[in-house]
C-alpha cells in the first residue's frame, strides 16, 4: 500500500474518532496524519521524514491551536449577580442533613441543613448560609 495512502486512512480515521470523543486531541493528530500524508504524495518523503512530519504537526496543533479551540468551545460561566445566601426561606418540604426543598423569593431550591442533628419541617423560616453547587445549605433564622 502507497505510504500517502495509509497516511491518509490514518488522518481520517482520527477525525472520525474525535467526533465521537470531542477531546480535541484526535482531531490534532490527524492534521498531523494528513499533513504526513501530503508529504508523502506530494514530496515522495521517505517513512523517517513523514514521521518527523507527523510528530511535528501534531505537537504544534496540540500545543498551538488546541488551547484556543477549547477555550473558544467552553465559554468561562460567569458568576451570577444575585446569590441566595443570606436569604430568607421558607421551607416546602422538610429539610434534614440529606435533602429538602425551600422557596426563596417564589424560587424553589434544593437544601439541605447544616446542622446534620436538626430538620426543618414545611412552613418554618430558615436563612441560606452558603451554597454547595445548586443545593442551599440553610440553618435557623435567627
Amino acid at each position: 500500500m502507497n505510504e500517502a495512502l495509509f497516511w491518509l486512512i490514518a488522518g481520517i480515521g482520527l477525525l472520525v474518532v474525535e467526533v465521537f470523543t470531542g477531546t480535541f486531541v484526535l482531531v490534532m493528530l490527524g492534521g498531523g496524519a494528513l499533513a504526513a500524508a501530503a508529504v508523502a504524495a506530494f514530496l515522495n518523503a521517505p517513512t523517517t521524514i513523514n514521521a518527523v512530519v507527523f510528530a511535528v504537526v501534531s505537537v504544534a496543533l496540540l500545543f498551538g491551536v488546541r488551547p484556543a479551540l477549547r477555550r473558544r468551545m467552553q465559554p468561562e460561566l460567569e458568576p451570577a449577580e444575585h446569590t441566595p445566601v443570606g436569604s430568607s426561606g421558607l421551607v416546602v418540604r422538610r429539610v434534614d442533613r440529606d435533602s429538602g426543598q425551600i422557596k426563596i423569593d417564589g424560587e424553589l431550591w434544593s437544601a439541605r441543613s447544616l446542622d446534620h442533628e436538626r430538620a426543618f419541617e414545611p412552613g418554618e423560616r430558615v436563612i441560606v448560609v452558603q451554597l454547595s453547587g445548586v443545593t442551599a445549605v440553610v440553618s435557623a433564622e435567627l
